[in-house]
């Protein structure tokens, strides 16, 4: 998909009131063995974002709520971001999956345009669904993102490609206001052009 398309669908979703993301299939009863349960999940979140298991427990369970308890993997990572109406991101973290013996580490970057100003560092947990091969991270999914905090917060927002859904958890500190719609795409290197 390309960037205009993704812009014009994303602002036309939001226009119109309805979740620019559908949810994926849940796991099937043979891929839970590959997946991550709830309390698994709340612990290594809790652990990697130094927060309390009841304030990401409610992140995740609006998470689950939309997109199911069971996660395949997720990302461990930090980032750091600016804008002012066009913004940048860039991050780097280990994905975690169950099947897998050690993580792979993650690049990502992306811009974003919108009605957006300030900057931030956030560590970012990532939930990642319907992934279930590591080398299928490394593409852009697109995402529409709104912020309003000043010097600390925890934010979530959704991105998905090809049936896969990416749920970061952001636990940052900074001052920032606006929305916006971008993508991030992950690699395996860093790359300092964000397209």
């Amino acid at each position: 998909m390309d960037r205009r398309t993704l812009i014009l669908s994303s602002l036309a979703a939001a226009a119109a009131g309805t979740p620019a993301l559908a949810a994926p299939e849940k796991a099937s009863p043979e891929d839970t063995r590959r997946t991550y349960t709830k309390d698994e999940v709340i612990r290594a979140g809790s652990d990697f974002l130094g927060v309390t298991a009841e304030a990401i427990g409610g992140a995740i369970e609006k998470i689950a709520g939309d997109y199911g308890d069971r996660p395949s993997a997720y990302i461990a990572g930090e980032e750091g971001s600016g804008a002012i109406g066009v913004g940048l991101r860039y991050g780097k973290g280990l994905l975690y999956m169950k099947d897998q013996t050690e993580p792979a580490t993650v690049y990502w970057q992306g811009p974003s345009i919108g009605w957006d100003v300030g900057g931030n560092g956030s560590r970012v947990f990532t939930l990642c669904y319907s992934l279930y091969d590591p080398k299928d991270i490394y593409r852009r999914f697109p995402g529409v993102e709104g912020s309003a905090y000043m010097v600390g917060g925890l934010g979530v927002n959704y991105q998905r490609a090809d049936g896969m859904v990416l749920a970061p958890i952001r636990a940052g500190v900074g001052l920032r206001l606006g929305a916006n719609v971008g993508y991030l795409a992950y690699s395996r290197k860093r790359n300092i052009l964000p397209f």
